[in-house]
């Protein structure tokens, strides 16, 4: 009989925890649930924060975080799973980062704190106490913690890039239109 140690009681806590407060902010997303607004005012929102198309974006977020924090809770697919959900929650992050820290002032504590939890789950593994190690690690070979990271980190620096771009155009757009304005208000010169 295999006796289990400390690590592996803590790496199922910690998948438990936060693979089950990932998959609960993502069914938000995609079914409405636990207060959530679903596809349609999650993809609203996406649309305002610069991630488009909205709804397209809101399924992306909702699957990586449902999926990525159900898997993980069960340590399937660790190194995928946790790839996933750190890449959600940096494009979370994304979003909250103009306004600082810390959360309470609407900061990107949370998402950040969320997207490292998934991330050293990706890396360390789920432990004894998993779905994993009881098919062999077939969906948790070693190669694929590096691919699984680098993959989600390209598609991320991809998107998040592309909505800094928007909202770089959508601003200096802003701006021309006041100056436009201001300039039919007082006329040239």
């Amino acid at each position: 009989m295999t006796s289990f140690d400390r690590r592996d009681l803590g790496l199922l806590l910690l998948r438990l925890g936060a693979g089950g407060v990932l998959a609960a902010h993502g069914t938000q997303k995609l079914f409405g649930w636990f207060g959530g607004h679903g596809l349609e005012g999650t993809g609203q929102f996406m649309e305002t924060v610069g991630y488009t198309p909205g709804k397209a974006s809101a399924t992306a977020a909702g699957l990586a975080e449902a999926g990525g924090g159900a898997l993980l809770a069960l340590g399937l697919a660790t190194p995928a799973a946790g790839a996933a959900a750190a890449g959600a929650m940096t494009g979370a992050s994304a979003v909250h980062a103009p306004n600082g820290f810390f959360n309470q002032e609407g900061g990107y504590e949370y998402a950040a704190t969320l997207g490292l939890a998934a991330t050293g789950l990706a890396i360390a593994g789920p432990g004894r106490l998993s779905l994993d190690h009881a098919l062999g690690h077939v969906f948790d070979r070693g190669w694929m913690v590096p691919t699984a990271l680098a993959a989600t980190g390209l598609v991320t620096a991809v998107v998040v890039g592309a909505r800094r771009k928007r909202l770089v155009r959508a601003e200096q757009g802003e701006q021309a239109a006041l100056f436009d304005e201001q300039e039919a208000l007082f006329g040239e010169g």
